[in-house]
């Protein structure tokens, strides 16, 4: 018989940077962290309401060309390089390296993602959230602050409501940027009956006794506090998810 205590203990499973799925293109090397196109795992199909984690790079003059979505909370972080978005919209804007870009696709979108460098390659991940509710009109906006957030600290970007700066998404979820040196240690508040999704974008962390380094990733069950601490300098992203 399974001891009561011990279903409710906090819970980590670790998803390792290679053990990841991936799509070779030639233009476009993609890394999926769950199933996605061709890629199909039965046991990596999400995360709660994180569908999508794809940690890809696009070569130079590559991209995707325009194509449809709906349904889904969508996100580009590009760490290096540059990303030029399009979208039926309106939008038209090149996102550099550090900065966020958020597009709900509500009933529907058309949209196109091109690195518009001729020498240098994009590096981004690609993050699809499940909306609340379906429909609505689509929606689009910006986040400029990887490389402006506050040292050993979180920031919060998005969140199913307006608040502390946050961009209000269609999601139940809280997205944090974070950047923590090296031997510091940050504290992250999940609250009761919430998930929390951590993925590394540089350096390495410790969390629950796990090791995480470049493009590895973690769930992280049975928390109301976690505490994250930097082997070396780092810099995340932080998903509190319902």
């Amino acid at each position: 018989m399974n001891n009561p205590s011990s279903l409710n203990a906090p819970k980590i499973a670790k998803r390792p940077a290679g053990a990841r799925g991936l799509t070779e293109l030639g233009w476009l090397h993609s890394h999926h962290t769950f199933s996605f196109g061709d890629y199909h795992d039965p046991a990596h199909m999400g995360f709660r309401s994180l569908m999508v984690l794809n940690d890809d790079v696009v070569e130079a003059g590559g991209g995707f060309g325009t194509h449809p979505h709906r349904d889904a909370e969508i996100f580009s972080y590009v760490v290096s390089g540059e990303l030029e978005h399009r979208d039926s919209m309106g939008n038209g804007r090149v996102i550099k390296a550090g900065d966020l870009q958020y597009m709900s696709a509500g009933s529907g979108v058309r949209h196109s993602e091109f690195n518009p460098s001729k020498t240098a390659p994009a590096h981004f991940l690609q993050i699809w959230l499940r909306p609340r509710e379906r429909g609505g009109a689509p929606h689009y906006a910006e986040r400029a602050l990887g490389s402006a957030a506050q040292a050993n600290a979180l920031t919060l970007l998005f969140a199913g409501e307006s608040r502390d700066g946050a961009t209000a998404i269609r999601a139940d979820a809280e997205i944090y940027f974070g950047r923590l040196a090296a031997g510091k240690t940050l504290a992250v508040a999940a609250g009761a009956g919430r998930g929390v999704w951590l993925q590394v974008i540089r350096g390495a962390l410790n969390v629950l006794g796990e090791s995480l380094s470049v493009g590895d990733g973690a769930a992280v069950e049975h928390v109301t506090d976690l505490t994250l601490t930097a082997h070396a300098d780092a810099e995340f992203l932080v998903f509190v998810l319902g």
